[in-house]
């Protein structure tokens, strides 16, 4: 007999406006990422500039409203002046960062272009990993004055007449991880006082625009929250958001601690949130700094054998065999393969819609979203094709009602615990308590009359019955209740089978007297629609 679960939602228990860039995506040079996915001058629809049009107009149907980009890692490591110009005089590079040569046929102008193409918002992240804040002033002038100058100038002559006026920069990646190439990890300080400089210079060239200092690049990593602490006493007042990246893991097949990933992502921000709130206190400010998760994903991952309550460190290793490699953008399979699989394409959907909802929860502080695979979940490729993944469907859904003002919702099921475990000496996870089987959130658009709740069943064992009571919301009507699940937990969505998962309307769905009351399959998504 299906369990039964109770939601709670109300038009007074406002938590905070939704920003649209909360739904936003990660764009980084790894693997066909670029040389192959968005980049392939012999793919039958290329343009004359080599861009899969394939690609390109089916991002663009999503109404994706930003990417962050081109990295990650690479950008630490990437100079945007060799990248620019004519084809002949750019350079190939190394990426120490991901053992490739870089050709830098996609440059920094290619990037920005193809971006407005999808028609998304451009957020660029500098590299302040071997250059700094001279390179970083040369580069607002390139991109956003108007001309007058030596690079601006230099922009219009190679074909760029208006500035690309893009607002909002990323002060460096990962700047506290010791992967990244000139790593800040040593010296929270000295990157508080790097970010502090470079925004405010960056300000100065342009006054309108917004500026993103990184904190821990993961909640796990030794330094944390020390290393945020020391940086944020340097630059609060100059920057105006913070930089949040986390990718959550289980062991293969554990279905619970994968799905319970929201619980790390959450506490995650509410130390940020305490710290932030901590330093404006400290130092005598109106100013409430804002948040950006721009980088998150879940995946599952066999266990090393390393004990959980260990230190969690970053272990450095320098593989003698390893050779960097070009990639050929026409030839895409031997890259693809050695992409982190799952078991299917419904945990990805489910576990990629949770940590959207945790945004969601948290919508009055986090302004800015970036899922690491987001595009891809958009937009599925192989060498010649496009096509929907089953995580498209919750992410465009998210964009398209996850609009208006964020509501708390209060959940009464029943719910299970985590135990700790380790992945790896880096990825360690402390023990969780009283996980809901039940994760929601919920979005009024008071002027439109529109109340959208998202629903997540994460028990992989049983359905359930769900009561959801909106005796706050008089006069509103439903409209629908769509869900996405499947009966097989193997099934993937691929281009000669891409009906494979695809939502579908629940019509058993009953509402009466502000109450509905439906039947939730296990591993699923929901979204309840009401009109006013």
């Amino acid at each position: 007999m299906p369990k039964k679960a109770k939601v709670y939602v109300h038009p007074k228990f406002k938590i905070g406006e939704i920003s649209p860039r909360l739904y936003g995506a990660f764009l980084e040079p790894i693997g066909t990422m670029v040389n192959g996915s968005m980049y392939n001058p012999k793919h039958p629809t290329a343009d004359k500039k080599g861009y899969r049009q394939d690609y390109l107009n089916a991002l663009k149907e999503t109404g994706l409203p930003c990417v962050r980009l081109p990295g990650g890692n690479f950008l630490s490591g990437w100079d945007w002046k060799d990248s620019i110009g004519s084809m002949e005089k750019r350079k190939t590079m190394l990426d120490t960062a991901w053992f490739q040569y870089y050709t830098n046929e996609i440059g920094l102008d290619e990037y920005l272009e193809w971006t407005g193409l999808i028609g998304s918002e451009a957020m660029f992240t500098i590299n302040l990993g071997t250059t700094g804040l001279t390179d970083a002033l040369h580069l607002i002038e390139y991109t956003n004055h108007k001309g007058g100058s030596y690079w601006s100038d230099l922009r219009r002559q190679y074909g760029r007449e208006n500035p690309y006026g893009i607002k909002t920069w990323y002060l460096g990646n990962e700047m506290d991880g010791p992967w990244q190439i000139g790593s800040w990890q040593k010296d929270p300080r000295g990157y508080g006082i790097l970010s502090h400089e470079v925004s405010k210079g960056l300000k100065w060239i342009d006054p309108k625009v917004e500026t993103i200092a990184c904190v821990s690049s993961s909640p796990l990593i030794a330094h944390y929250p020390q290393w945020d602490l020391e940086v944020l006493q340097e630059c609060y007042e100059s920057v105006d958001y913070i930089s949040l990246h986390h990718y959550h893991i289980a062991a293969p097949g554990d279905y619970g601690a994968l799905l319970g990933g929201s619980r790390f992502y959450e506490n995650y921000i509410q130390t940020e949130i305490a710290l932030c709130d901590f330093i404006q206190t400290k130092i005598r400010t109106s100013r409430k700094m804002m948040l950006s998760f721009d980088e998150y994903g879940s995946r599952f991952q066999p266990l090393s054998g390393s004990i959980p309550g260990g230190s969690s460190v970053m272990e450095h290793t320098y593989d003698p065999d390893r050779e960097y490699v070009l990639h050929d953008p026409n030839n895409m399979a031997a890259t693809m393969a050695r992409r982190p699989t799952q078991s299917g394409d419904i945990l990805p959907a489910l576990t990629s819609a949770s940590t959207m909802l945790v945004l969601l929860r948290y919508a009055d502080r986090v302004k800015i979203g970036c899922m690491t695979r987001g595009l891809g979940a958009l937009a599925a490729t192989d060498r010649d094709h496009v096509w929907k993944s089953a995580s498209y469907y919750p992410f465009t859904q998210l964009m398209k009602y996850g609009r208006g003002i964020s509501l708390r919702t209060m959940v009464e099921c029943d719910t299970y615990d985590i135990p700790g475990y380790a992945i790896s000496h880096h990825f360690q996870y402390s023990d969780q308590q009283g996980i809901e089987y039940i994760e929601t959130a919920a979005a009024f658009d008071e002027e439109k009359g529109e109340l959208n709740v998202f629903v997540i069943n994460r028990d992989w064992e049983s359905d359930r019955e769900l009561e959801l009571d909106l005796s706050g919301f008089g006069g509103y009507n439903f409209v629908e209740h769509i869900q996405l699940y499947t009966d097989n937990i193997d099934a993937v969505n691929t281009f000669e089978n891409p009906n494979a998962i695809v939502p579908s309307t629940n019509t058993s769905t009953v509402f009466k007297d502000g109450k509905l009351k439906c039947d939730l399959q296990k591993l699923s998504w929901n979204v309840f629609r009401f009109k006013g």
